[in-house]
């Protein structure tokens, strides 16, 4: 039958850690040893991309380029990359336990769709060394999906390209690739999605694009919630995304929708 056979989500920002704050932190404060003060915006930007990646990516961005230059009288450099991550990844692994906690709605979610029959994959920016303690530490929480896999699997290469999600298509023996959905809360994550021709969803509450915890979030007025919500909503359509959620507790409702689509004979990105 032509419908949804599996859904592959994302973690940090989707799943767990609400707002998306282990790797965001780390990346500010090994910028500032290096003499650099970057905003959270700027931290937060390449989000979801594989880390290595993501400080390439944030030493691109123009002002960090100059500041860089700045303070060290040349343009940035592969070598620099490297001493940065190093940096990273030992900091990282350091809190990263703390952050493995589901984001309200996900356990109940996931199980509602697996009791539908649907195979629950998921991407990762991480890499295998991290997602050992993230996997371990969200399963004793009630959280884990049917598979994982990380960019080390597809030779480092990660989002945007497609080739986690193909991974799981093949070790979920999805049918075809429109028959998959990919959730996500970054912009990578909606590239990532059209870049396999899944059909991509952004989740808004929660996601690193929002960037509030769940405090931040809950203190917020229902109208500044709401404007936060469109604003996010938006950033990830205007990055490909076919549909958003404000929570996952959406999802399984979207996902009777998409079969409805599927159905009338709609393919991702065709609406």
């Amino acid at each position: 039958m032509n419908k949804v056979e599996g859904i592959i989500l994302d973690w940090a920002g989707t799943a767990v850690d609400f707002g998306c704050f282990a790797p965001v932190n780390v990346f500010v404060d090994i910028f500032k040893n290096a003499g650099i003060d970057v905003t959270m915006e700027e931290a937060r930007a390449p989000m979801g991309m594989l880390k290595i990646d993501h400080i390439r990516a944030m030493l691109a961005m123009p002002r960090i380029t100059a500041l860089w230059k700045e303070a060290y009288g040349r343009n940035f450099n592969e070598e620099d990359v490297e001493k940065l991550y190093a940096e990273f990844e030992p900091a990282l692994m350091v809190s990263l336990a703390d952050y493995t906690d589901p984001i309200p709605g996900v356990i109940e979610t996931v199980e509602a769709l697996k009791n539908r029959g649907l195979k629950i994959g998921s991407t990762t920016g991480y890499t295998d060394a991290m997602m050992e303690v993230v996997v371990s530490n969200a399963l004793k929480k009630g959280y884990g999906p049917d598979f994982h896999v990380t960019p080390d699997a597809t030779r480092s290469i990660g989002r945007p390209y497609p080739y986690m999600i193909y991974r799981n298509v093949e070790e979920l023996k999805i049918a075809a690739s429109w028959k998959a959905v990919k959730v996500g809360d970054t912009v990578a994550d909606m590239k990532e999605g059209v870049n396999a021709g899944v059909w991509s969803v952004g989740v808004i509450v929660g996601s690193s694009e929002m960037g509030l915890s769940l405090a931040e979030y809950t203190s917020l007025a229902e109208p500044d919630k709401q404007k936060r919500i469109s604003r996010t909503a938006e950033t990830f359509k205007q990055n490909g995304a076919d549909f958003t959620i404000a929570t996952m507790e959406e999802l399984p409702g979207l996902i009777d929708h998409i079969n409805a689509l599927i159905a009338d004979g709609k393919r991702p990105g065709t609406r």
